[in-house]
């Protein structure tokens, strides 16, 4: 009884698959194995109406092929299958890339809110020593560019207000000039045209003295 149980029990004991080194005794298994395949498959087309194909290549580069019609007809089912299903997963591929890459965004998104609130003074429960220096030195450097950009605008709107003042001093002068040349323009006209009015014609000339001679003589 006892050899029985030990002979039945490594003869249940699994074969290790693996390579088989002898040439030989490769191609043996291979040729019985490889009837074995089609003899499977002839019967799995039968006994279910399945279309089957099967492709060998043996090690040496000899193929061996099985179908229970035409080949080539199986593949261009295969391949239109094949293309049809990749069409139809290209728009769910899609999707989960948007769905990954909108996940990532809001991370990142949820980050940054946390960091700003951290800079506001908020939420600092739980932040370590190194942290909070982390933190006092960003802001540091915050306020220097703040105050950096400041004084350039400041100086910017100084210099613009400078011009302008220059500009506006610069304008004056030439009208003052002119309001005094005009001043004595006018006055000397009005002093001709009083004389004129007076004489009742324009200031007599030497040549109309002479004239006025000689017709009263």
């Amino acid at each position: 009884m006892a050899g029985r149980s030990s002979s039945s029990s490594m003869a249940r004991e699994k074969i290790k698959i693996k390579k088989i080194d002898n040439i030989t005794a490769r191609q043996v298994t291979f040729s019985k194995r490889r009837r074995g395949i089609f003899k499977k498959a002839e019967e799995l087309s039968v006994l279910c109406d399945a279309d089957i194909a099967l492709i060998i290549f043996s090690a040496t580069g000899k193929l061996f092929d099985f179908s229970n019609s035409r080949v080539k007809d199986i593949l261009a089912r295969y391949t239109t299958y094949a293309n049809y299903e990749k069409k139809e997963e290209e728009p769910f591929l899609e999707l989960q890339l948007e769905n990954s890459n909108l996940a990532k965004l809001n991370s990142e998104v949820a980050d940054k809110n946390q960091e700003l609130r951290k800079l506001r003074g908020e939420d600092l429960q739980g932040v370590d020593l190194e942290e909070l220096l982390q933190l006092e030195r960003i802001l540091e450097d915050s306020l220097s560019r703040v105050l950096e950009t400041k004084g350039d605008v400041l100086m910017e709107e100084n210099q613009k207000l400078k011009q302008k003042m220059n500009e506006l001093s610069q304008g004056r002068k030439p009208v003052l000039l002119l309001d005094q040349s005009d001043t004595s323009t006018i006055h000397e006209e009005g002093q001709y045209s009083s004389e004129s009015i007076t004489n009742g014609g324009p200031p007599l000339t030497e040549d109309d003295s002479s004239d006025t001679s000689l017709k009263l003589g």
